[in-house]
């Protein structure tokens, strides 16, 4: 498998949906392994609420599971049984919010702890509200998977939120019909456009002042200071990532192993090392990131010989450069820059 390493796909997000595919998916007769093979993610893993993993690790996750069920349908399987507890705190804090809009303008300032691959907004025109779907760059033959997932898990949100059945007026698509497009109609219920402007889940607009039924002040109050406090937490252990990425960035021909990277940084190895674990990432895997990047800047941007270009990224040996770029991307450095 061609190790994904691009930067879009570096994000970090909790276990909760690929924990909802793998005990959903389990009741069919697959077991995690299969569904987790080539992820980076061990099924003890599952067991720890405060693992990160990368979008590229669900991802892969994401199509073990279309392989495994063949079902072209699944986003909008699983979506549907998304309920707004997966979310941790954020979801009992939505839950305790005083009306839907506060509900739902919560989760959109705390985007991170949703682990949408989408940019979402909230618009209201007229008499119809719009939880807009935007700005996908991933993996583009998880397109659809993605936004069938994202739309009908913020469908079973709100109906979650709000303690009853909601009918949407209607589901845009900015894609074309896949060979399941019956499938939408009969599981939402409503009207869907495909090719559309925007991809957008639409319902009446009055359901947005409505009291939810479990709205607490006081646990509302509570569970937003710790969103605020997860929110941080995810932040920094990004910072800490972007700090080695940016240390190792300047200083490549220099960068052979984590403890000279730490001296250089001012930190102890073992406080960095901690950091990556609880990433799931390693060293090795950020160094090359780095290198890839580089590798590719310079093959595109230059006409640099490749032996200088091996140099540069701290190999003593440019068939060692060699051999790692196939192992990235899947292709010599030659033909790359062809």
């Amino acid at each position: 498998m061609v190790v994904s390493l691009l930067p879009e796909e570096r994000a970090l997000t909790t276990l909760h949906t690929i924990a909802l595919a793998i005990d959903t998916l389990a009741n069919s007769g697959i077991s995690p392994p299969r569904l987790l093979e080539g992820s980076g993610v061990a099924s003890c893993d599952l067991d720890t609420p405060d693992k990160l993993i990368s979008h590229a690790q669900e991802l892969r996750v994401f199509a073990n599971a279309l392989a495994c069920t063949r079902d072209p349908a699944l986003g909008l399987f699983l979506g549907l049984r998304m309920h707004v507890s997966a979310y941790g705190m954020l979801g009992y804090t939505m839950l305790a919010s005083r009306t839907l809009r506060d509900a739902l303008n919560l989760a959109l300032d705390h985007s991170a702890l949703l682990g949408t691959y989408f940019k979402l907004s909230l618009e209201a025109e007229g008499d119809e509200a719009r939880l807009v779907a935007s700005g996908y760059r991933y993996a583009p033959e998880l397109t659809v998977f993605n936004s069938e997932l994202c739309l009908t898990s913020l469908l079973t949100v709100l109906q979650d939120l709000l303690g009853k059945v909601v009918q949407p007026r209607r589901v845009c698509l900015s894609y074309r019909p896949p060979l399941h497009a019956a499938s939408y109609a009969e599981k939402l219920g409503c009207p869907v456009e495909f090719c559309a402007s925007h991809t957008a889940l639409c319902f009446d607009a009055a359901l947005l002042a409505q009291p939810l039924p479990l709205a607490d002040p006081v646990t509302s109050h509570y569970g937003l200071q710790q969103c605020l406090k997860l929110d941080a937490q995810l932040n920094s252990r990004h910072d800490v990532l972007e700090q080695i990425r940016q240390h190792l960035a300047g200083n490549l021909r220099d960068a052979c192993d984590l403890d000279s990277v730490a001296r250089q940084m001012h930190r102890s190895e073992r406080t960095l090392r901690r950091h990556l674990q609880r990433l799931n990432t390693s060293f090795q895997r950020l160094l090359d990131e780095v290198r890839y990047d580089k590798a590719r800047q310079l093959l595109i941007q230059t006409d640099l010989p490749i032996y200088l270009i091996a140099e540069q990224l701290g190999y003593s040996e440019t068939a060692s450069f060699r051999h790692a770029f196939q192992r990235w991307s899947g292709q010599s450095p030659s033909l790359y820059r062809r």
